[in-house]
């Protein structure tokens, strides 16, 4: 692995428990309680959302289990000091920044790096993130030569689908036993480092068998779409008070024609530009609600604030969305809409 050590230090440990489990009904909460990860989770269905997550800290690596019954959208950016390897469950469908997700594709990202994820229902998959000193010092214990490198950007690699397999049975059985079992690692040095120690030889094993995907037309068109709806999705956050029954400006802002566009959306998020950005807005919307003080806003206010003029239809679309009123949301404290924390 070519990384200067002194570059790098192990991620300051935060007061936190080892184990954090919770059943996600609310996507603009789910970032909460991760804690090594930024994301920003959009709901692409109409009905009752109901994910799962898992974060297992070990002693300088994070195990993430992440599970949705629901089509979503994931906006996903590691932390500082960071490198992240994601691999993906037997009968995981999606997407990331355009790729198809398959068995035996690997993930590997670094710090500061924004990943799209459009994740089907049943999707699963098990993500490893720590710091590249602690690959480069298990390597060193291991007396292995050093010819491993830390990710650059975003990469996609294939591995031996055995491996990918075992990698994610292991890291869905350490958050499931975690769940049911939070107390295992809660200060129990000799049993995370054991844990810990068993994770990095199962990443290892999936490292050492990676090759470059070849990327067909059609790969490469549908990283071109997620490109397209990127730039798209900028600019309309970019201008978060106008309204959306335009597409021009969206059009001039992604350099394509509004057919183009409109042949994006459907084929990476299934619905047209203008539903998916009045829905990423009702998210908004939302959140701001939620963590709104008593008396700090009101429901007309954000609206009008995120580009919604008509208030009866604001509202009928965001209780289509949610399954509450704007109205109802705001009364309720923070705690009340966001994440079950009781594992199930």
């Amino acid at each position: 692995m070519n990384i200067p050590r002194q570059r790098f230090e192990y991620p300051q440990r935060v007061s936190q428990p080892g184990v954090t489990a919770v059943e996600i009904r609310d996507p603009t909460v789910a970032d909460e309680g991760i804690g090594v990860l930024t994301r920003d989770l959009l709901q692409l269905e109409a009905k009752p959302l109901r994910a799962r997550q898992v974060v297992v800290r070990l002693a300088d690596s994070t195990v993430l289990f992440q599970a949705t019954n629901l089509r979503v959208r994931a906006h996903t950016e590691l932390h500082s000091g960071l490198m992240a390897y994601v691999v993906f469950g037997p009968r995981a469908k999606g997407t990331l920044n355009g790729l198809p997700v398959r068995p035996n594709l690997m993930l590997a990202a670094e710090s500061g790096i924004r990943v799209e994820f459009v994740a089907e229902a049943g999707y699963e998959s098990v993500s490893v993130l720590l710091s590249p000193a602690l690959l480069v010092s298990h390597l060193t214990g291991r007396q292995r030569r050093d010819n491993l490198r830390a990710p650059h950007g975003i990469e996609v690699f294939h591995t031996k689908e055995v491996h990918a397999r075992a990698l994610f049975d292991w890291g869905k059985r350490l958050a499931n036993t975690a769940a049911r079992h939070p107390e295992l690692f809660n200060d129990r040095k000799e049993t995370i480092l054991a844990a810990q120690t068993e994770l990095l030889e199962m990443l290892l094993a999936a490292l050492d068998e990676t090759t470059s995907p070849q990327h067909t037309l059609g790969d490469r068109t549908r990283q071109n779409y997620s490109r397209i709806i990127k730039l798209a999705e900028d600019c309309a956050l970019a201008h978060v008070g106008d309204r959306l029954y335009a597409l021009t400006d969206l059009c001039v802002a992604s350099g394509v024609s509004e057919r183009t566009l409109e042949y994006a959306f459907q084929k990476v998020m299934g619905m047209s530009p203008v539903a998916y950005l009045t829905r990423l807005r009702l998210h908004r919307v939302r959140k701001a609600l939620r963590m709104a003080t008593h008396g700090s806003t009101t429901v007309s206010a954000q609206a009008l604030n995120w580009g919604f003029w008509h208030f009866g239809d604001f509202s009928r679309a965001y209780k289509d969305c949610f399954g509450e009123l704007p109205s109802e949301t705001l009364r309720q404290k923070p705690a009340e809409t966001s994440s079950n924390p009781k594992a199930k």
